[in-house]
């Protein structure tokens, strides 16, 4: 009698191996060998070791090169007292998660920044530095003080809104305006869940770092990496590929003849001219049966009603929290913003997409919160503004990139975006919402109005979320 074929045979099984009784080396040798042995999960857990897994990555990992079995390997790890400067360089890995601590929410303390060793050779700029430091952190709690007196009288207490949810409110408006005077020397805690074979990118990068504190810190991921998955993190290693390449990019930027300055803020710098013809290709190929090309044909010889028909009849019925489909990312939008920096580090959030950022400075301008001046307080922000332009000048030319922890929030940063539909249609949502901060919902609000005077069929369908 043979046994009945299918799910009376194989039942459906989901059930989780606890990182409690295996390392994550060891479960990513058991996720890895299912391609080779037939047994259920379990059953491969229970015969692995942790010697066996240190092997299995040696010979697999290491050996042959196969890096995916690392991905299997989820390392969590909570880095405190961090600069915002080098918390934006562990974020600038986009398989990964992060929170962070929030300048949003939280009151920050006095003397709450990194002093740079690279300081320590020079202690008359190191003197300036942190006699800046402390006058910006200074002039941000006077600041918060004098904003919430504002608010007390400007802001009425809503109906049936408790003390308590009152303050609360007016302090998290102050903070969210004031925040704007806090340099990128800052500290910061960041949670960070990445797998291993990220990890060991990420720890790379830093330690190719030209900034002490990014050393220290790829180091010191590195040895704590190293406990919950040694064979994996092992060869993470400084690059000197890492370090050339941006020499030369520096050097060749340098090269450039000086041009005019764009104030523009937001600018779409390119865009598929195609993209209504990609994306309607996209959305019929996928049930098609027919190769990409033939399609691509048809589309290009359809009415601008037939185009408009097929968008709606795809597309009509979207909401507001609903996602577009893949056929969304077959176009794409390259914008250059200039935001300062609070808004940029709300901005590199959006990961599903491609960005290059320029070096912290202050040729930009600053952004000065309408709160500061509406309670009359633009006096004592300017004033730390220029403090803050005098010791970073002093700063660049010896140390041009530790000066960038000099830059404040409010101080602007040009950058490249590049993004498929899709993300514009998450990007904008999101970020022109009123919950948005105040400096990035304006850029958006601007990049969005762009897009749809080239392409207003294909943004017809963004739900806005006010």
């Amino acid at each position: 009698m043979t046994a009945e074929p299918g799910n009376a045979t194989y039942p459906r099984r989901v059930y989780p191996l606890s990182p409690r009784d295996l390392t994550e080396e060891q479960l990513a040798v058991v996720f890895a060998m299912t391609s080779r042995r037939p047994e259920p999960f379990d059953e491969i857990a229970e015969q692995v070791s942790e010697e066996k897994a240190a092997d299995f990555h040696e010979r697999w990992v290491l050996g042959y090169g196969h890096a995916s079995v690392a991905e299997h390997a989820i390392i969590h790890m909570a880095v405190e007292n961090i600069s915002r400067l080098a918390c934006d360089s562990l974020e600038d890995n986009r398989l990964a998660s992060y929170t962070e601590k929030s300048s949003r929410y939280q009151l920050l303390p006095q003397g709450y920044y990194h002093v740079p060793e690279e300081l320590e050779s020079y202690p008359a700029l190191k003197k300036i530095y942190i006699s800046t430091c402390e006058s910006l952190f200074a002039v941000y709690a006077s600041l918060v003080d004098s904003t919430l007196e504002y608010l007390a009288t400007a802001e009425p207490q809503l109906d049936n809104e408790k003390d308590g949810a009152f303050r609360l409110r007016l302090r998290r408006r102050a903070t969210d305006s004031c925040r704007a005077l806090l340099p990128a020397a800052t500290l910061t805690n960041v949670g960070v869940t990445m797998n291993a074979r990220l990890m060991e990118h990420a720890i790379t990068k830093l330690l190719s770092s030209n900034l002490a504190e990014e050393q220290a810190l790829g180091e010191e991921l590195k040895v704590k990496g190293r406990e919950i998955a040694p064979t994996l993190v092992r060869y993470a290693e400084r690059r000197d590929y890492l370090v050339a390449y941006r020499q030369a990019q520096t050097l060749k930027a340098g090269e450039l003849a000086a041009g005019k300055r764009d104030d523009s803020g937001v600018a779409l710098v390119q865009y598929d001219e195609d993209a209504e013809r990609k994306v309607a290709a996209g959305l019929l190929y996928q049930f098609s049966g027919r190769p990409y090309g033939q399609v691509l044909s048809q589309v290009e010889q359809m009415s601008e009603s037939d185009l408009t028909s097929l968008f709606d009849a795809c597309m009509d019925r979207m909401g507001d929290h609903d996602a577009p489909p893949r056929a969304f990312e077959m176009a794409d939008y390259t914008f250059e913003f200039t935001l300062d920096y609070g808004a940029y580090r709300e901005f590199k959030r959006h990961r599903m997409q491609s960005y290059i950022p320029q070096p912290l400075t202050l040729e930009e301008g600053y952004l000065t919160p309408e709160l500061v001046v509406e309670a009359g307080l633009e006096g004592e922000y300017t004033a730390a503004m220029d403090l803050a332009k005098d010791a970073f000048a002093k700063t660049r030319e010896r140390l041009p990139e530790v000066a960038q922890y000099l830059a404040t929030h409010a101080h602007r940063r040009r950058l490249l975006a590049k993004m498929n539909l899709r993300e514009c249609y998450h990007l904008f949502k999101l970020r022109t919402q009123q919950q948005a901060h105040f400096s990035i919902r304006e850029p958006m609000l601007h990049a969005l109005d762009l897009v749809r005077k080239v392409h207003p069929r294909l943004f017809k369908y963004i739900r806005l979320r006010d």
